[in-house]
């Protein structure tokens, strides 16, 4: 029957209550111990607390996305220290002790994905206790509230400490700290203590509570970095502007603040959903680490693998919103003054990956804290870049690491500035933006070719090379690395498209192209593998955990199975050779268990998930997703390369949507790549294809039984679907 384009509600199966998918939900029935595998994450993008839910003591570690030691490192040297190239930092703890027992029964703590609110139930000699957190986007705080029930009371003590060595005073409901930094970062933080019943007194540098039925925390915490190199990286003071926000929320209110949060995040977290299958009840009704025990242990769980997908989408909303600064290595979330690689942006994968998921799960506006860090830290990577190539150097690019100062550290990734112009790109792509083209992506564009215009090296054959390349971490530097090579085909197609759609800058479209078309070409090796580099050395054993050379299959698209099937038959060689399964190994059936040793880290599942999806390899896409929550996340989902590295869980997101939908070869492909045992019934609402255009689809026995396209205004689409192309015309976006 002729598939035909319709408006289509979707149902959900029968055994599925809608809480369960409306509300998708990490929780547990006890108390967290350990900081990163247990602890859960709220966040509005600027701040963020990890959630212990102590019954007797209850700590709220919390952070600020700006609380960062050191400077601008012009030498490049990597000191995570007070000086040079610093770190990202705790920023400090609430500390709350209660007079009620440490025993409780009928515990629950549970972090709702859909509404971002953190609650806490127990009872504790026979009293019910209810703790309730949320951090608002709108309003600028987080707050905590903690409730007993019946008649009984909360009696206890609060107090404030700073991670930097700054003194918590108390005074009247309010706690606070105001301190700097050694690099003159100022930075302060503010607990005010809302209470009904009872009393509230001064104890020294501590609160006590006593005899209240519920009180409230409204918390705020503030440095007075400011994202302007020419202002050096400084604007107001914290204290004021953190004091003015909380007296604005206060007044507000408890439950209009809390209401205002509901309808801010949930708004983009049900812009997007998945459901790829039915988790059996009693597997269903597990807390988090049970669960993820079962499905380690070979369980069938697709709820586990969609909660996964939002569970991506609910921490980008939450590390990474407009007008603030991108998620780094740890996405917001810190407890230490010296954090796994200065939970700095390191962009040879990481921080890109950080935002794979942003544009297809129909997150853009979180791209922007991204795009919005590229452009401020030009300007020091400019003269970091002249410092490095010559004083007459067009444009810039990076080292590995960089700060949030405009520092750059560690080896120079000479390529970043073309992977980061990607993502410029690609907020356009997907959103048609075109005052964004013109006033931000494209200068960003044309800048970065300028400096590849001058650094590329031409060949005695007349092709160009990038000259002294790396793959990185793995080999030495050498003229035309493959991964190299394929990020500047990359940019220079992102460019022409961009100019192109502005129709602008003629004279210059024809250089890039030229340019473009001169690049060394990706080659087939002896064993038909796509090459690493231009000497045909690739060890069919090797199972290094980068997968460099792949980018031009994603989440670049200079290599795909319609357009070059050639080379696309031998990324997959390749792919297999990198999990364990080719050389020695080749007649091996391909497994999980099979991707071994180095190659399982928190960010390399992902990239091979959606490069086996890109691939059209449905069930190996699959295995990587069981692989990264067998061997790398931890009991709250978390992933750890290890120690814990946000990454994987935004990479997973990000390829988990390119199994359901693809759009990077000029056509919308649904279901391009889904696992066997997502195929006997699913759907998904709201995933985002290039060109600004919605997509839902629903299916059964792995074929497109209903989808629905929308764009803003009606325009010509090529879909491919159940194994075959057709041409619709898109609908208008819904009111």
């Amino acid at each position: 029957m002729e598939l035909r384009l319709i408006v289509f509600v979707f149902a959900l199966l029968a055994v599925k209550s809608a809480a369960a998918v409306n509300h998708p939900a990490i929780w547990f029935n006890q108390p967290a111990k350990k900081w990163d595998t247990e602890r859960l994450p709220i966040g509005n993008g600027r701040m963020g607390a990890m959630m212990m839910g102590g019954i007797k003591n209850d700590t709220i570690q919390f952070n600020e996305q700006s609380l960062w030691s050191g400077n601008n490192n012009w030498d490049g040297a990597y000191n995570t220290g007070d000086h040079g190239f610093g770190a990202y930092r705790d920023f400090g703890e609430i500390r709350l002790s209660f007079g009620h027992s440490d025993d409780g029964t009928n515990y629950r703590r549970n972090l709702d994905l859909a509404d971002a609110i953190y609650t806490t139930s127990f009872k504790s000699n026979g009293v019910r206790y209810q703790r309730e957190a949320f951090a608002s986007y709108p309003d600028e705080v987080m707050v905590f509230r903690y409730a007993a029930h019946g008649k009984e009371t909360l009696s206890g003590s609060i107090d404030l400490w700073s991670a930097q060595n700054a003194v918590a005073t108390a005074a009247g409901n309010a706690l606070m700290f105001d301190g700097t930094m050694s690099n003159g970062l100022k930075h302060a933080a503010k607990v005010v203590i809302q209470k009904e019943g009872g009393t509230l007194t001064v104890n020294g540098d501590r609160l006590l509570f006593k005899n209240c039925k519920t009180i409230t925390l409204y918390v705020n915490a503030r440095t007075n970095y400011k994202p302007d190199y020419m202002a050096g990286w400084r604007g107001e003071a914290p204290l004021p502007v953190l004091e003015r926000e909380l007296q604005l929320a206060i007044r507000k209110g408890y439950t209009a603040l809390r209401a205002a949060h509901i309808k801010d995040f949930s708004r983009l977290s049900a812009a997007a959903k998945i459901d790829v299958g039915v988790t059996p009840a009693a597997i269903a009704a597990l807390p988090a680490d049970l669960r993820m025990q079962q499905y380690a242990a070979g369980g069938n769980d697709p709820g586990l693998e969609a909660l996964l997908f939002q569970y991506g989408r609910y921490l980008l909303i939450s590390c990474s919103r407009p007008g603030g600064l991108p998620a780094n290595l740890q996405g917001l979330w810190n407890n230490s003054n010296n954090p796994p690689w200065a939970s700095d942006y390191h962009n040879n994968i990481n921080i890109q990956m950080n935002y794979w998921l942003a544009e297809t799960t129909n997150l853009s506006e979180c791209h922007l804290p991204l795009i919005d860090y590229i452009v401020a830290q030009a300007e020091p990577c400019r003269i970091a870049t002249r410092k490095a190539f010559g004083a007459h150097t067009r444009g810039w690019t990076a080292r590995t690491s960089q700060s949030i100062f405009g520092g750059n550290g560690w080896e120079w990734n000479i390529p970043a500035s073309a992977w980061y112009a990607q993502h410029v790109y690609e907020h356009w792509a997907f959103t048609g933006d075109k005052s964004y083209l013109e006033k931000t992506a494209y200068p960003v564009l044309k800048e970065i070719c300028n400096f590849w215009e001058d650094r590329l090296k031409k060949l005695p054959d007349g092709t160009l090379v990038v000259p002294n390349g790396w793959s990185p971490e793995h080999g030495p530097r050498e003229d035309g690395v493959m991964h190299d090579q394929q990020l500047v085909w990359d940019l220079f197609q992102n460019y022409l498209d961009a100019a192109r759609a502005l129709d602008t800058d003629k004279d210059y479209q024809k250089k890039v192209a030229e340019m473009q078309k001169q690049l060394a070409p990706n080659r087939i090796g002896k064993w038909g593998q796509l090459q690493e580099w231009q000497a045909d050395r690739d060890d069919p054993d090797d199972q290094h955990r980068h997968t460099s050379h792949l980018f031009a299959v994603y989440p670049g698209r200079q290599i795909n199975a319609v357009q070059t099937p050639e080379l696309a038959r031998a990324a997959i060689i390749s792919l297999r050779s990198r999990s364990g399964n080719y050389g020695k190994n080749i007649n091996k059936p391909f497994t999980v268990a099979s991707t071994v040793g180095d190659s399982r880290r928190s960010w390399s599942w992902p990239w091979r998930c959606a490069l086996w999806a890109r691939l059209g390899e449905g069930e190996k896409a699959g295995m990587m997703i069981r692989g990264l929550i067998t061997y790398n996340l931890l009991p709250n989902l978390f992933a750890t390369h290890p120690p814990f590295q946000i990454d994987g869980n935004f990479g997973i997101s990000g390829a988990i949507s390119e199994m359901l939908l693809q759009s990077h070869a000029g056509e919308i492909s649904l279901l391009p790549a889904i696992p066997e045992h997502w195929k006997q019934a699913g759907s998904f609402k709201g995933l985002k294809a290039r060109g600004g255009f919605t997509v839902d689809c629903e299916w059964k026995n792995g074929k497109v039984t209903h989808y629905r396209i929308e764009s803003l205004k009606p325009e010509k689409v090529n879909i491919v679907m159940n194994g075959r192309a057709v041409t619709i015309m898109s609908a208008s976006v819904r009111k």
